[in-house]
């Protein structure tokens, strides 16, 4: 049984609990919002993973993509950015390879990891066949039944990226930037039939529940740049997601929408009204966004400022960018950074939602700065190794002060004042 259609005999199963156990709502509110399509939790029935909830209530949670291209294939360095992701603070990973071998490496990235991994298997049907004139409807079925049965927890389903969509998207500078959503609008020009993602989405609903894989319903026609937020082709394809969203939930089948992409700062509020009204409220899964498209080498920056502004009207789930987004594949240390800017978001999100104890680690912070402990201050930082650096690099790190202030630290005046009017 799915932990959907538990939660709506009123069931709560064992993974409900373990949510509970580290969240700020009891297993019943938990069991509630499952029935009602507004939570999720991530766990296959095949991946021996701790299961993550995500949706209303629930703090928010980030993800980490990972995975190897047709330009870099390297699984030991996809395996070490696993190890990364995981240790600064990603709830999840996706693994979105398209190089060498697609599925060795994702069998070792969900073995190999203790967090809910997800894919997006259309990736896997254009590596095995790119010339869309031979992938047949089967190809692209096949795939998905195949990520399944590897384990993953989750999977991105572009099954609202319709027939017409396509004349909605002339007016567009960017066009489609999603790769599982081009090429199966080329798929669909090119054989004049409609997208099997969305005419076989039946079938696609009986693989996910046997093994109670969420559902990421993909936006295929989300906006690459700002000039496309909020157009029509998005919006058709919300709409279109929120319908899905609620045959999949009549079949006991868990459902995330995912979002945008890039929107102007004074949209974002407008972008996640929207999706709860269209689709009923269901955890909303957004990448960024980007509040802006000339940040190259920044867009991890760009990304966390959308992506704490969405997450505090309402996004459940960010997925993180990093200094790379639109450059190349990230490093190890881009992945670091991407996944501390993303904690960054979501840590702030909590706060201004009021999730209990989000502030205790900054007040636990605030004490230490003002009693000068670095040790503590290190213990409390989002990266503490990266913290140190910064410091050491100051050639000053034995000071009770930092060369910034000096003597004339603020920190150090208000000490030596404490003390005195005791």
């Amino acid at each position: 049984m799915t932990q959907l259609n538990e939660a709506k005999k009123n069931v709560i199963t064992r993974e409900m609990r373990a949510v509970a156990d580290r969240e700020p709502l009891a297993p019943e509110a938990i069991c509630e919002d499952i029935a009602s399509g507004r939570t999720v939790i991530l766990k296959s029935g095949l991946h021996d993973c701790d299961p993550v909830g995500i949706g209303a209530g629930l703090k928010i949670k980030i993800n980490a993509n990972i995975g190897t291209s047709g330009y870099h294939n390297d699984p030991a360095m996809e395996m070490q950015k696993l190890a990364a992701s995981v240790r600064y603070g990603a709830d999840t990973v996706m693994d979105l390879s398209t190089g060498g071998d697609i599925r060795a490496m994702r069998r070792m990235i969900v073995g190999g990891s203790r967090v809910p991994v997800g894919t997006v298997p259309v990736y896997e049907a254009i590596v095995s066949c790119p010339d869309v004139a031979g992938l047949r409807e089967e190809d692209f079925l096949n795939s998905i039944r195949t990520h399944i049965e590897d384990g993953v927890d989750f999977i991105t389903v572009h099954c609202g990226v319709t027939r017409r969509c396509v004349p909605l998207l002339e007016s567009r500078i960017m066009g489609v930037v999603s790769r599982g959503g081009s090429f199966l609008i080329k798929w669909m020009l090119h054989h004049g039939k409609e997208n099997p993602l969305y005419t076989r989405y039946d079938e696609i609903l009986d693989m996910a529940r046997e093994h109670d894989v969420v559902l990421s319903l993909g936006d295929g026609l989300r906006p690459g740049c700002l000039a496309d937020a909020t157009d029509r082709a998005q919006l058709e394809e919300l709409k279109t997601l929120g319908e899905l969203a609620r045959h999949a939930r009549a079949r006991g089948v868990q459902v995330m929408i995912e979002g945008p992409g890039h929107v102007p700062l004074h949209m974002i509020k407008e972008n996640i009204d929207l999706q709860k009204k269209y689709c009923d409220g269901a955890p909303f899964y957004v990448l960024g966004p980007l509040v802006t498209d000339c940040s190259p080498g920044y867009d991890h920056l760009t990304g966390a400022i959308g992506g704490a502004l969405a997450a505090y009207y309402g996004a459940d789930f960010l997925c993180y960018l990093t200094p790379t987004e639109h450059l190349g594949l990230p490093d190890i240390r881009d992945v670091i950074d991407g996944v501390v800017a993303s904690k960054i978001a979501a840590h702030a999100a909590d706060i201004a939602r009021g999730i209990p104890g989000a502030r205790d680690r900054d007040d636990a912070m605030s004490r230490a700065r003002s009693n000068l402990d670095w040790d503590e201050m290190y213990r409390f930082a989002m990266n503490p190794e990266r913290a140190r650096e910064v410091r050491k690099e100051s050639g000053k790190d034995e000071a009770d002060v930092c060369t910034m202030c000096g003597d004339f630290c603020s920190a150090k005046i208000n000490k030596e004042c404490r003390t005195r009017y005791r």
